[in-house]
């Protein structure tokens, strides 16, 4: 049976801003107060997603969301029209009034946990949005989340999309999750990977009950939970996708990823045959060298010739150490074969490289048909998506612009003409 691993990407939106919402999150908080360039950020999103498609591999998208959010506003109590609304929350409140306008749903890593059809009891790609409990701006996410990957994995014979576990348990998404597996489409092993709070000055976001509830909806009975390392967390890796990433046979790692590395290295080797574990050494790239260039939170994706690659933010090439480890390791005999760097620097200055805008499902042929097309991306597709980020996606947004009823009109505007020009009506 032929497999496609699908990378949804979230296309940045018009309202991308540098407002510092994310404690724990390093780039987030050192760019807090900046001018964000909102259309070099979405064309930037879409010429990754060009690479991705240039490289032979399927690749579909996530809308941004409705911004500022209106209802969430009102739901606080403010009252009037849309315009009105928004002035009289920033006038009040700006500090939340900031949360209503996050861009934050482009990091599709933490839209949804997904588990391949080949590990769930049905037979069936599950799916559950995240409930993002942790960040205030986040949890006003999952509702449009939910309704996108309903209307996306629609047909159920082949999808089951559930709800999100209760919010006091906090759940990330695939940011804390991975999976090891002969192939995309053999039964492999489910990795959850959760957050103990010890007093930290940051916060762990993904609770172990929240990733056991997770594998109990998918119907996953080879599920590993393991917890990320209060070192890591610490230094600012506030999801495990920052510090360790997974694709088919191949862990890749920092060496402090993990709270009981060895422990989960035993039992990957046992659960998956053929597990070549790659781990880079303290000593060789520390944790602030990986965390700032984001060496981990890359793409690692199968060719369809076989070969793997990685996807790497330009960073990791301006990084001396990490450069340096990367010359020696990739390529060669070893199990990554190849790397690419792609500029995502208006993401990553708010704490987000190219695995945080990413969401993979793995699926069948006959899956693939029943995905909603107009969410999967072509080369057609991408020219018009970024004719209309040109028309309609503000240029800049400086900090005293988040209280412009011109940018707020300009962002509803941008979102309407996305969805008409998909026929999202």
């Amino acid at each position: 049976m032929t497999i496609h691993e699908i990378n949804f990407d979230g296309l940045i939106g018009p309202t991308h801003n540098y407002a510092g919402l994310s404690l724990g999150n390093l780039a987030s908080a050192t760019n807090a107060g900046n001018t964000a360039r909102p259309r070099a950020a979405a064309l930037q999103g879409l010429r990754k997603m060009r690479l991705l498609t240039s490289l032979g591999l399927k690749q579909g998208f996530f809308l941004p969301h409705q911004r500022p959010n209106v209802d969430w506003l009102r739901g606080m109590g403010f009252t009037g029209g849309d315009a009105e609304v928004c002035a009289a929350a920033h006038a009040e409140d700006p500090a939340l009034f900031r949360n209503a306008l996050s861009a934050s749903a482009m990091w599709t890593a933490n839209a949804a946990t997904v588990s391949a059809a080949a590990d769930t009891a049905d037979g069936r790609v599950h799916v559950t949005p995240a409930n993002l409990s942790a960040m205030t701006h986040r949890t006003l996410e999952w509702r449009e989340t939910a309704n996108q990957l309903a209307v996306i994995f629609a047909d159920r014979t082949h999808f089951a999309v559930h709800d999100p576990v209760p919010p006091h348990f906090g759940d990330e998404g695939a940011a804390n999750f991975m999976r090891l597996a002969p192939s995309h489409g053999e039964a492999g092993v489910e990795i959850q990977v959760y957050g103990e709070d010890r007093g930290g000055r940051f916060p762990a976001r993904q609770s172990r009950r929240a990733s056991e509830a997770v594998m109990r909806k998918h119907g996953v009975a080879d599920a590993i939970f393991t917890a990320q390392s209060t070192v890591a967390i610490e230094a600012g890796a506030f999801h495990n996708d920052v510090v360790a990433v997974a694709n088919e046979t191949v862990l890749f790692a920092h060496e402090q990823a993990f709270d009981d590395r060895k422990w989960l290295y035993e039992e990957v080797e046992r659960r998956v045959d053929g597990v070549a574990i790659v781990e880079v050494p303290a000593n060789q790239v520390s944790l602030e060298d990986a965390i700032s260039s984001y060496l981990f939170n890359s793409q690692l994706v199968t060719l369809p010739h076989g070969q793997m690659s990685l996807i790497l933010p330009t960073e990791c090439e301006e990084n001396p150490r990490v450069k340096s480890w990367l010359d020696a390791n990739v390529g060669g005999n070893g199990p990554i074969h190849q790397a690419h760097f792609i500029d995502v620097r208006e993401s990553m200055r708010n704490g987000g490289g190219p695995a945080c805008l990413r969401l993979r499902v793995a699926v069948s042929e006959a899956a693939c048909a029943a995905i909603d097309d107009r969410f999967l991306l072509d080369e057609a597709k991408a020219d018009r998506l970024e004719r209309l980020v040109e028309t309609h996606w503000p240029e800049e947004i400086a900090p005293a612009d988040l209280a412009s009823p011109d940018l707020w009109q300009a962002a509803w505007a941008a979102r309407a003409a996305l969805k008409a020009e998909l026929g999202l009506g």
